[in-house]
């Protein structure tokens, strides 16, 4: 019975003697170098048996064993294998597939097993046996190809323990080997990748690139790495083609490195540097407007002790007090960015705050619906309640924006652990936590926007109508408290904004406010500062409190005048960011001086920061500007008590 036979083998004298003793029989014979090759033939070709030689380049006989056997097409050809190792090797070929195997040993022998494995292909069609060699009796095992398959198996094993992926390709884009990482990368099996085009596995956009490289190897024969990540099965990769050139044939080798985590890491730490360096920015602008408001203020108070309620100018006056206010405010919000904000921690409950920040809320927008799961026994948390209430109005405010025509509101907590959050693009200190979750069912935001979220100044919104700074300082807020925000959004599908706040085990405290009137003073203060303008107005107003000033226009000056009136003086109210000496060194030098002196710190930034270092070493108290002329008093006056 004649047959179509293909016959797969690297070695051109096997193929010759092979194609001359078929057709020879009479047989239809066709020829391949390789696995490869073989695929290509078999797409318009359907044999009824395939001579496939074990080892060869570009697919070897075990691979392609199994490929054919998965083609519905070629389920029923008969497959035989050719080995030239059969003597040193033992293999199951029934495993891949095979239906029977000769044993490569002289020609003439090699005619007559040929033709033996023919006459059973045409009494086995489709049957599956546990092949038997046939030939095996005629060849010897020999020392050199067992040595040679050792170092083969021990390469196998090294390719398949690595944790890149390694792929060979030929140098027209065929691959031909992959390791397991690889297929672990790609997401395909070992069967669908083998014989496909390499270029195929990667963005439109990106194949040329590739294909580009791939013909630059091929005529420089120098490794490429190429710039910049790819994306692969939604990975971040690095390629890096490396030649391989022997006397019969030319291969590439590829090696895919996944750099998803690297590269994120690599994001995550190149936008903290922007927040870092858009904060510090921040905190000296409003360092030095709250410098300006100082002065602004200084010079309000001192007018209004003179003007009553009458005067035509009075109402004038409150109105700038009003706006000094206002102005305070803004600052106190990019301050909040910088994390240098006024905070005073204690311990709170969040959900009492959550509930009473969301009703005064909801009851300027009729238009959206507020649900609440709030968790029972939820951890206390130590914060400014000033500020987190500040936080939340700032996320209620956003959310409400992003649903104009109203909508669904929704408020949950828990308690946390740190190991309930970590990979989420920063690693948390070990401990409980408490988590705010703010749902909107909004316009939502699309991946651009949420990058730039908490910049300062950035806003979605129309011109005078945001400042850009409320999602900036919940921001920073946030940070200063030693906590993290999250969000998640989809263009169309609302946003999520997630807080993590640090437990406390402290019961939450009740806050008592309490004021005294003005009242006039006695003592000496020197005044240090190194601003001229807020110089003229402090001594303005503690003279009118009734203190005698002495003026330091700076540090040096300030401990030189310290040192001769040391006895007379009362208390120093020092100024911290100053040219030359700043208020850290000028403290430790008073307190040389004299230990028992008497220091109130002021400061455009507030007491968290280098404020709160100098408090740490046993200085009195701290005033942040812009102050009134009581709050001034006030302070004074808990340090001489």
């Amino acid at each position: 019975m004649k047959k179509k036979i293909l016959v797969v083998d690297n070695h051109p004298v096997v193929l010759k003697f092979m194609s001359q003793l078929l057709e020879k029989e009479g047989h239809q014979a066709l020829t391949a170098e390789d696995g490869l090759s073989a695929l290509e033939i078999l797409k318009t070709f359907t044999p009824d048996v395939i001579f496939i030689d074990l080892i060869m380049p570009h697919i070897g006989g075990e691979k392609l064993c199994q490929i054919i056997r998965k083609v519905p097409s070629l389920k029923e050809v008969y497959l035989i294998i050719l080995s030239a190792i059969a003597a040193e090797q033992e293999i199951d070929y029934a495993s891949f597939g095979a239906n029977a195997c000769i044993a490569k040993g002289s020609l003439d022998k090699m005619a007559k097993h040929v033709l033996a494995a023919l006459e059973q292909a045409n009494q086995e069609t489709g049957v599956l046996h546990p092949p038997k060699t046939i030939g095996i009796e005629d060849v010897y095992a020999r020392n050199i190809t067992s040595e040679l398959l050792s170092v083969k198996k021990h390469f196998e094993i090294i390719l398949n323990s690595m944790a890149e992926g390694i792929l060979e390709i030929t140098p027209e884009g065929k691959i031909v080997y992959t390791n397991p990482k690889a297929i672990s990368l790609i997401n395909q099996t070992e069967d669908q990748l083998l014989a496909l085009d390499f270029t195929g596995l990667f963005l439109e956009s990106d194949r040329q690139g590739i294909k580009d490289h791939l013909m630059e190897i091929h005529l420089t024969l120098q490794p490429i790495a190429v710039n910049g990540p790819l994306m692969l099965n939604g990975k971040q990769v690095a390629l890096h083609l490396l030649p391989v050139i022997d006397e019969s044939q030319r291969s590439i080798i590829v090696i895919l490195t996944d750099v998803s985590e690297q590269k994120r890491m690599e994001a995550q730490l190149i936008q903290a540097q922007k927040m870092e360096a858009i904060g510090t920015l921040a905190g000296g602008i409003a360092h030095d407007f709250n410098n300006l408001l100082m002065v602004v203020q200084g010079n309000v108070s001192l007018m209004l002790l003179d003007v009553n309620s009458a005067h035509p100018h009075y109402e004038m006056l409150r109105m700038i007090e009003k706006q000094v206010l206002s102005g305070s405010k803004l600052t106190a919000q990019l301050l909040g960015y910088a994390r240098k904000g006024r905070y005073a921690l204690r311990p709170i409950y969040l959900n009492q705050l959550v509930t009473d920040t969301s009703e005064a809320f909801g009851r300027t927008r009729k238009n959206i619906t507020i649900h609440q799961d709030l968790a029972k026994n939820l951890f206390t948390c130590e914060a400014d309640q000033g500020q987190i209430e500040q936080v939340l109005m700032n996320l209620f405010v956003n959310a409400a924006d992003a649903m104009p025509e109203g909508g669904d509101f929704f408020l949950r907590t828990a308690n946390v652990n740190f190991s309930e959050i970590k990979g989420r693009g920063y690693i948390p200190k070990p401990g409980e936590y408490v988590l705010l979750t703010v749902t909107d069912t909004g316009v939502g935001m699309d991946s651009k926007t949420i990058d730039r979220i908490f910049d300062p100044f950035f806003t979605t919104k129309e011109l005078g109508r945001g400042t850009g700074l409320g999602l900036a300082s919940t921001y920073g807020i946030v940070k200063g408290h030693g906590g993290y925000i999250e969000v998640e959004s989809e263009k169309g599908r609302g946003s999520t904004f997630k807080l993590y706040l640090p437990a406390s085990g402290k019961p939450a405290q009740q806050t008592v406010k309490s004021s005294a009137p003005i009242s006039k003073a006695i003592g000496t203060v020197l005044l240090v500062d190194d601003e001229e303008v807020i110089l003229d107005v402090s001594e303005k107003v503690l003279k009118v409190l009734g203190y005698k000033v002495l003026v330091a226009r700076g540090g040096v000056e300030a401990i030189e005048i310290f040192k001769k009136h040391q006895d007379s003086i009362d208390l120093v109210l020092l100024d911290i960011i100053m040219p030359h000496m700043g208020g850290g060194e000028v403290f430790d030098r008073l307190k040389e001086v004299s230990p028992e002196v008497k220091v109130l710190l002021s400061s455009g930034y507030s007491i968290d920061g280098e404020a709160s270092k100098i408090m740490a070493r046993g200085c009195d108290g701290f005033i942040q500007k812009p102050f009134d002329i009581m709050q001034l008093s006030q302070s004074i006056r808990a340090i001489l008590r």
